[in-house]
C-alpha cells in the first residue's frame, strides 16, 4: 500500500469536512490556479484565433505561394508567362498542395458621376477557388468564369461600394493608363467584406479574359500561378519544394520564374502577428507565478498546521522523503481541483464567445468584427500539463522545510 498517498487522502477528507483551519487558504490557492489557467486558455485561444483569421484573410486575397515571371517587379503591371508549364502537374501532385490556379492583375481607375478611385483589377479563371469570397459576400453573388467567353460581372468590396456609392446590379466604367488609354464597363454582381481595409479598398475581381485583352496577351498568357497549401506551418518547407520543381534555369522562350510566398510579400503584417506572441508569453508567465506563489503559501500553511504530525512521524522512524510525499500529494489534489475549475471557466467563456460573438471589435483597428477564438485540444493539454509540472516543481523548494523540523520541538509545537 502507498502509505503517503493513504495518509494524504485522510487529510484531504478531513479538510473537505471542514475540520481544518487551513481550508480557506486552500480555497484561495485553488481559486488562484483556476483563474490563472482560465486566463491562459482565453489568451491562447484569442491569440491563435486572431492570427488564424488575419492570416486566412490575407491568403484569401493572395494565396500562400505565387509563381511569377522573374523579371516582374513589385508593380501591378506584370510580365506574362504561359499557363502551360510542365511543373504545374507536378506541383499539383505534391504533398500538402491543396489547389493551383492562374491569375492576372492590372491597375485601373474607377470613375463614377460622383467619385473616382484607383484599384487593382484582379483577373481570375475558371479554376479560381471561390470558397473564401463566398463566405465574405454580404450582397449579391460571385460570378462564373467560362473558358468559352468573357463575363462583365465583377465583385467589389463594401469599402469601394460605400466610397463610390455602387450597389449590386450597377454598372461603372474603369479606365486604364496605357498607350493608347483604354476603358471597360463592368457590372457589380456581388459585394464582399473582409474588414481588411487596405485590401478591401484595393481589389476588384473580374474575368481574367479582360486583362488578357487589355494587355494584348495571347489566350495562354497569365501573370502567374497561385498555390494554396493545407498547413500554413509548412509554408517555408513547401515554398522550397515548389522552387525545386520550378527550377532555376531559363526555359526555351527565355522565361525564368520567381517563387515567393505570402510571408515574404507582406512581412510587416506577419511580423506584427508574431509580435503578439510576446503578449501571451507575458500573460502566461504572470499567471503561473501567481498560481505558484498561491500554492506555495497554501503548502506552507498545511505544513505548519501539521507540524505535530510531522514530529510524530519522524519519531516513529519515517524519513523526510516519505513525509514530503504526503504534502505533495495534498498539493497535487489542490492543483488538479484548480485545473478542473480553470478548464470549466476558461473553456466555457471561450465557447460562449465562439458561438455568440458577444464581444465585438472595431474592424478598422483589428481587421475583424468580433473577438476570435481558436480552441485546439493540443493547446489545452499543453497548458494543463505545463501548469501542473511547473507548480509541482515550485513546491519542491518549500517542501524542504520538512527536513528542518525537529521531532522533539514538533511534538511540543502548539
Amino acid at each position: 500500500m502507498n502509505l503517503p498517498y493513504f495518509i494524504a487522502r485522510r487529510l484531504i477528507r478531513g479538510r473537505i469536512e471542514k475540520t481544518s483551519f487551513s481550508r480557506p487558504i486552500n480555497i484561495i490557492a485553488i481559486v488562484g490556479i483556476a483563474m490563472g489557467l482560465a486566463v491562459m486558455i482565453i489568451a491562447v485561444a484569442v491569440l491563435t484565433g486572431f492570427k488564424q483569421q488575419i492570416r486566412d484573410k490575407i491568403v484569401g486575397f493572395g494565396s500562400n505561394i505565387q509563381i511569377l515571371n522573374f523579371d516582374s517587379n513589385l508593380s501591378l503591371e506584370t510580365i506574362p508567362v504561359s499557363d502551360t508549364q510542365a511543373f504545374v502537374p507536378r506541383i499539383q501532385e505534391m504533398d500538402g498542395i491543396r489547389h493551383v490556379q492562374v491569375f492576372a492583375t492590372k491597375a485601373g481607375i474607377i470613375k463614377t458621376a460622383e467619385a473616382i478611385q484607383g484599384v487593382v483589377l484582379k483577373g481570375v479563371g475558371s479554376d479560381f477557388d471561390w470558397d473564401f469570397f463566398r463566405s465574405s459576400i454580404i450582397d449579391g453573388r460571385v460570378f462564373t468564369v467560362s473558358d468559352t467567353g468573357r463575363t462583365n460581372d465583377v465583385i467589389i468590396s463594401k469599402k469601394i461600394s460605400d466610397m463610390l456609392r455602387l450597389k449590386t446590379g450597377d454598372s461603372f466604367a474603369m479606365y486604364f493608363v496605357q498607350d493608347p488609354p483604354r476603358s471597360r464597363r463592368f457590372t457589380v454582381s456581388g459585394i464582399y467584406e473582409t474588414s481588411l481595409e487596405e485590401f478591401d479598398k484595393m481589389y476588384v475581381f473580374c474575368d481574367i479574359g479582360h486583362i488578357k485583352r487589355l494587355n494584348g496577351w495571347t489566350d495562354d498568357q497569365v501573370s502567374g500561378f497561385e498555390i494554396f497549401i493545407d498547413d500554413f506551418d509548412r509554408l517555408d518547407e513547401i515554398t522550397l519544394a515548389v522552387r525545386n520543381q520550378v527550377g532555376y534555369k531559363l526555359l526555351e522562350d527565355e522565361t525564368k520564374f520567381r517563387v515567393t510566398n505570402i510571408r515574404l510579400r507582406y512581412p510587416q503584417i506577419f511580423d506584427w502577428l508574431n509580435f503578439q506572441d510576446m503578449n501571451v508569453f507575458i500573460i502566461i508567465t504572470l499567471m503561473l507565478l501567481v498560481a505558484g506563489f498561491n500554492m506555495i503559501s497554501g503548502l506552507l500553511i498545511i505544513i505548519l498546521e501539521k507540524t505535530n504530525m510531522i514530529g510524530i512521524f519522524k519519531a516513529i522512524g519515517s524519513n523526510n522523503v516519505t513525509i514530503r510525499k504526503i504534502f505533495l500529494y495534498q498539493a497535487a489534489y489542490l492543483i488538479v481541483k484548480g485545473l478542473l475549475w480553470g478548464n470549466i471557466i476558461g473553456l466555457g467563456l471561450a465557447y460562449l464567445q465562439l458561438k455568440t460573438g458577444i464581444i465585438s471589435l472595431d474592424p478598422s483597428s483589428y481587421y475583424i468584427k468580433t473577438v476570435p477564438v481558436n480552441l485546439e485540444l493540443s493547446h489545452i493539454l499543453m497548458l494543463n500539463a505545463g501548469t501542473m509540472i511547473i507548480i509541482i516543481l515550485m513546491l519542491l523548494v518549500p517542501s524542504q522545510l520538512i527536513s528542518r523540523i525537529s521531532p522533539v520541538k514538533a511534538i511540543r509545537y502548539d
